[in-house]
């Protein structure tokens, strides 16, 4: 599978993607104005603890105070697995006291940043736990002799180093030497000293440490894995990223370069087309059928529809043929998108179980290839597919748009015959609270028009009914649900 970064550096924005197989898998963008804060270290104060809640609010100098739960406080299972009783957060925190934290999930919507204070500091191979002192290997390591080499080295390295601190060998440690690894935890060490004492000299609501910027963060996370070439269009930051993979990531610096076409980064591969299709309700499938995405604060629904599609044998066929298409177009608009939390899918449905089952195979195949955690449960009684991606920042539709200052985000507006019915109650309405010797109606142009035109909305019978004249004056500022009526 060929796999590409392509890096595009804005003044104010900077977009990576991530391409397999020439079509855009993920995109991730990080503006200076408030994206991207997830892994930030913020020295907060307690705001307000809520025991019945079993969570505090904390402010770190965001927007909005920042939410921090019990269980991202202390360890939830132990080393076996097993569940772990939580405390009461009484017992942790009380109000006013600064407490250093962690950003877990970007602020989404109306939802404040989600904190822990489980810390976690990143590097290439480890991951360095401050206040959880166990040692172990990242679930995404299958191959079970490499898993073993690399406990047995970071168990020795964590036991000599920092026998009081937790050391995690990430994805990216697969193959790394030990003394990569041991280089690794200095580094990572040598930073942690550094956080540690410029906490105690922060002031509350302050970021005490701060990850590295999205292009850095990429190369890091992803170089030396499957990716086969980094390209960059800016090459003041093309210097930049080259010096950070020869010092962090040597055996891939070579893959890194700077691109100098004359189209711009993201037309390459058709990314800006995907990023465009992404904000869009429907996504078509080859076969002629299409998705319907709806995306809203508590849930992501994904309908499954055969649309031209009508096969050539039977319609189970056609059934079958579209929902195991539609497994793959969703596994890659649920990366694309960034789409999180509880996600609802709408497979057109299928009476025979094995269909069901072999659907469901062929979804949780297209899945192991998302990095996000994902869950995913068996058909329900009524058909639908329940399944649940880990969200850690904003979804590419929450960063790219707002919602619409007509309709407000409902996805659509009044009709011009309602807002005229709405007109002639207000009206009414008007008419019993003042007195006053006649009316008149400001609206958009297209309502006032129905409203003096069509006699079914029955402006002229209003008028007898309440002995006064009606006057209608057409707005062109006004949208279609908006209208006055001004007594005179």
């Amino acid at each position: 599978m060929s796999t590409e970064i392509l890096v595009n550096i804005g003044p104010q924005e900077t977009r990576v993607a991530l391409v397999e197989n020439g079509a855009a898998q993920e995109i991730h963008i990080q503006r200076a104005s408030r994206h991207g804060l997830v892994g930030n270290i913020y020295k907060g104060r307690v705001q307000r603890v809520l025991p019945g809640m079993q969570a505090a609010f904390v402010e770190i100098g965001l927007e909005r105070t920042a939410f921090l739960h019990v269980a991202d406080m202390v360890p939830t299972q132990n080393a076996n697995g097993e569940p772990l009783p939580q405390p009461p957060i009484g017992k942790l925190l009380s109000e006013g006291p600064d407490v250093l934290v962690q950003i877990l999930k970007d602020p989404l919507g109306t939802k404040g940043a989600r904190l822990t204070t489980l810390l976690s500091v990143p590097s290439r191979y480890l991951v360095l736990l401050p206040f959880e002192p166990h040692a172990g290997v990242s679930a995404r390591i299958e191959d079970e002799a490499e898993r073993h080499r690399l406990k047995d080295i970071v168990a020795g390295l964590h036991q000599r180093l920092c026998p009081q601190f937790g050391v995690i060998a990430r994805t990216a440690a697969e193959g790394a030497s030990e003394d990569a690894l041991a280089h690794d935890l200095e580094f990572l060490l040598r930073l942690w000293t550094s956080v540690s004492q410029g906490s105690r000299m922060a002031q509350h609501g302050t970021l005490v440490h701060g990850d590295l910027p999205l292009s850095m963060r990429i190369l890091r996370d992803l170089l030396g894995t499957d990716v086969e070439r980094v390209r960059i269009d800016s090459a003041s930051e093309f210097a930049k990223l080259k010096q950070f993979a020869l010092d962090f990531v040597p055996g891939g610096a070579h893959l890194v370069g700077l691109y100098e076409g004359h189209a711009p980064i993201f037309d390459l591969y058709g990314v800006e087309d995907d990023i465009g299709r992404a904000l869009t309700r429907k996504v078509d499938l080859k076969s002629g059928g299409h998705l319907v995405i709806d995306q809203t604060e508590a849930m992501t629904t994904i309908d499954v529809n055969t649309g031209a599609f009508t096969g050539h044998r039977n319609l189970e066929e056609t059934i079958l043929k579209t929902n195991l298409e539609a497994t793959q177009a969703i596994a890659r608009q649920l990366r694309l998108r960034n789409l999180g939390g509880i996600i609802i899918l709408d497979f057109i449905d299928m009476k025979n179980e094995d269909h069901r089952a072999q659907v469901l195979r062929a979804l949780e195949k297209e899945l192991k290839r998302d990095p996000a955690r994902t869950q995913v449960h068996d058909f329900s009684p009524l058909g639908l597919v329940e399944m649940t991606r880990k969200r850690t920042r904003e979804s590419l539709g929450h960063i790219l748009c707002e919602p619409c200052t007509v309709c407000e985000g409902r996805g659509s507006v009044k009709t011009v015959e309602t807002v005229c019915h709405e007109i002639t109650r207000e009206v009414q309405r008007a008419a019993r609270q003042f007195e006053a010797k006649a009316f008149l109606v400001l609206a958009a142009p297209q309502v006032v028009q129905r409203l003096t035109e069509d006699q079914p909305m029955g402006l002229a019978e209003l008028e007898a009914q309440l002995n006064r004249p009606i006057r209608t004056k057409p707005e062109a500022t006004y949208h279609q649900e908006n209208f006055d009526v001004v007594p005179l």
